[in-house]
């Protein structure tokens, strides 16, 4: 009984906000989980140059209208999901998340939620459980699932290592040096191999 674990961001589509950072013309917001490891640091850093600049969910939610999948994403993940069961895991937010998922077919996702202002102004965020992607593929395993995950960030890592089988998909050159045992991939037909292997 295998379950596909895919983180989002840089995975399917491509990071949330980088579109933004590009589209408000604020460089700082290019910052992710691939520079920075502490998902609480960055996010707090985050809000705060969104309170800075006077910028809320709304401004941020239009830029993820024009957001479409990384190109060959969504046959991927129909491929996949005729095989076995797909679970999304991403750090990302429901109020991000909801327009994405429409346009990859309305995947299962677990993620978290901002705490937002009747004015819009994003004032906090509530994480679903203490290192959810490690966290919730060890609950998968402990009801009897095999996981097999991957990943591009930081914060993937423990998710793709406690997984019987996990690999890094469009990551960078440092993480994939620091990881040198894990196998790492650039394109959609290379990673739909690993996972047919892996179920085999």
């Amino acid at each position: 009984m295998y379950i596909a674990c895919l983180d989002l961001e840089g995975v399917l589509v491509p990071e949330i906000w980088i579109a933004f950072a590009e589209a408000s013309g604020i460089p700082e917001l290019k910052r992710t989980t691939r520079d920075e490891p502490d998902y609480d640091k960055l996010m707090k850093w985050r809000l705060g140059i969104l309170k800075e600049h006077g910028l809320g969910l709304k401004e941020i939610q239009e830029t993820i209208a024009k957001i479409d999948p990384i190109p060959g994403a969504k046959e991927f993940l129909d491929e996949l999901r005729s095989m076995c069961q797909v679970i999304i895991i991403s750090d990302t937010f429901e109020q991000f998340a909801g327009p994405l998922m429409k346009k990859l077919g309305m995947p299962t996702i677990f993620c978290n939620s901002l705490e937002v202002a009747e004015n819009g102004e994003i004032t906090g965020f509530k994480m679903r459980c203490e290192q959810s992607k490690l966290t919730t593929v060890k609950a998968l395993q402990s009801i009897g699932y095999e996981t097999v995950a991957t990943g591009d960030s930081h914060n993937d890592l423990a998710m793709i290592k406690a997984s019987k089988d996990g690999f890094l998909f469009k990551s960078t050159e440092q993480i994939k040096a620091d990881n040198p045992e894990l196998a790492a991939y650039e394109t959609y037909e290379e990673l739909m191999a690993a996972f047919k292997k892996a179920m085999d």
